[in-house]
């Protein structure tokens, strides 16, 4: 039995301080809690009340400029970080497969790229918001089941995994009547995530910084908040949209430096 002080398994940095508090939870015991924690998401998408798509109106981006024919330039632009995190990351896993869930997330990165540009250059038209979302539910997938390898066992990782890599496109595609269930995926999977987050590393975990990955999805969220107070605040040289997209794709920073300081395969400089 691990002992609720055991420095050893502090791996991660997540967290550590509530990490000391909590008591050490078999694997078998957390697959239960997360088990219903996943069923009670499913419930919520299957039979809440349907969210009709136009209660989320269209967005309406701020930095609308135009470099060399192509619209919104910024927003555009930007997205070219997802690509390049999801490209190092796949190199280093590679070389280094010690993480479920790893190459779901870095692929969903290059995904979130195509989609997220396609979206941008017309965000107009509704119905590339699918597109966007398509990518961005893999990549998504992917970090869930890093949070559940992490934390509860390397099955309950795969298992919930290939839960999301189903049921997140499938939330993305129904999002264009109902957002129900794509509500359900994003806030309740991000729920789940912080929830995984306060649970201590289980033994063997890699180390990954759960907080980490969560402190840069939030921080994407308030920059597309302040979509327009950062443009006037940046003298319209930046746009809060453009550097939701920066901190999103440095979100998965904090799974690549653990893949690189686990030393089994050296990422070279």
């Amino acid at each position: 039995m691990l002992h609720a002080t055991d420095p050893a398994r502090e791996t991660d940095g997540t967290l550590p301080s509530a990490s000391r508090r909590l008591p050490f939870v078999p694997s078998h015991v957390r697959e239960k809690y997360l088990l219903a924690a996943l069923l009670a998401l499913v419930m919520v998408a299957l039979f809440a009340p349907a969210l009709p798509a136009s209660a989320w109106p269209i967005p309406h981006y701020v930095d609308t400029r135009n470099w060399l024919g192509l619209p919104n330039i910024g927003d555009v632009l930007s997205n070219l970080a997802f690509l390049a995190m999801g490209v190092w990351g796949l190199t280093l896993r590679a070389r280094n497969d010690a993480l479920v869930g790893a190459n779901c997330l870095f692929v969903g990165l290059i995904l979130t790229c195509a989609g997220s540009t396609i979206y941008h250059l017309d965000p107009e038209a509704p119905q590339r918001l699918v597109a966007d979302r398509l990518g961005m539910a893999v990549a998504f997938a992917g970090f869930l089941g890093i949070a559940a390898a992490e934390r509860v066992s390397l099955r309950a990782g795969r298992v919930v995994m290939l839960l999301m890599v189903v049921a997140g496109p499938l939330a993305a595609w129904v999002a264009r009547e109902n957002l129900m269930p794509w509500v359900a995926v994003q806030f309740g999977g991000m729920a789940l995530a912080v929830g995984l987050a306060l649970t201590r590393p289980r033994p063997g975990a890699v180390g990954v910084p759960l907080g980490g990955v969560i402190f840069f999805y939030v921080l994407a969220k308030l920059f597309e908040l302040g979509d327009a107070t950062v443009f006037e605040a940046t003298g319209h040289i930046v746009s809060g949209h453009t550097l939701k997209h920066l901190a999103a794709a440095l979100a998965a920073w904090p799974v690549i430096r653990a893949l690189r300081s686990t030393g089994r395969a050296p990422f070279p400089h």
